[in-house]
């Protein structure tokens, strides 16, 4: 599979163009995120801090990487159809052609099912709003009930455990009595960023910080 997918980035996409499709997911239409444009010629990482819009109120904004775009994953489905249909050429005009074709065509949707559901599963958004000192935090995951955190930023904590959590360098909020996980779908390096950087912004909101 890793091998599929890097043919097909190499056919749609070569340096930074590649970076083009992993911008973060930010509204929803139907089920399906929708991901808006993102300048990741400053910002290589799946997630993005955003100026405090006045209408959403989100300063971050977090999403999973995904290694194959879209127009990968249509590469990689004409490819195996192109590459199964070629020791058809020898049978066109034969019965045997109409006994193997439907076991290539099974072959290939069986492959786009498993990428598109590869793709629903990754359909996660994570946003950070601050509306005056309320922040909160929305988890919405790729199936069951949108999930909801907030707590007046003054009081918020972000930590940072490097064991005992269900991933390496786990980042967590606390606040308002509750403890919520953070970016937990991102590289551990990534934690590791996510945390300082979180760090940061709290601190600014804590006099003495």
């Amino acid at each position: 599979m890793e091998a599929l997918e890097r043919i097909a980035q190499g056919l749609f996409f070569n340096g930074s163009k590649m970076f083009l499709n992993h911008s973060p997911e930010r509204h929803l239409l139907g089920k399906r995120i929708i991901p808006p444009p993102l300048n990741f010629a400053t910002h290589h990482m799946p997630y993005c801090w955003t100026p405090n819009d006045p209408n959403t109120r989100t300063v971050l904004t977090l999403w999973p990487y995904r290694s194959l775009p879209r127009r990968g994953f249509a590469a990689i489905i004409f490819l195996a159809f192109a590459l199964g249909t070629i020791p058809l050429y020898g049978l066109l005009g034969s019965v045997a052609l109409w006994g193997i074709l439907p076991f290539i065509l099974i072959v290939v949707g069986a492959l786009w099912w498993g990428l598109e559901r590869s793709y629903r599963d990754g359909d996660i958004l994570e946003d950070l709003c601050l509306d005056n000192t309320m922040l909160t935090l929305t988890h919405r995951p790729a199936r069951g009930a949108v999930q909801q955190w907030d707590c007046n930023v003054y009081w918020a904590r972000c930590e940072l455990h490097a064991h005992g959590g269900p991933v390496p360098h786990y980042v967590t909020l606390t606040g308002n009595g509750r403890t919520v996980e953070l970016g937990s779908f991102l590289s551990e390096d990534e934690r590791k960023n996510l945390f300082s950087e979180l760090n940061d912004f709290l601190c600014r909101y804590k006099p003495g910080c």
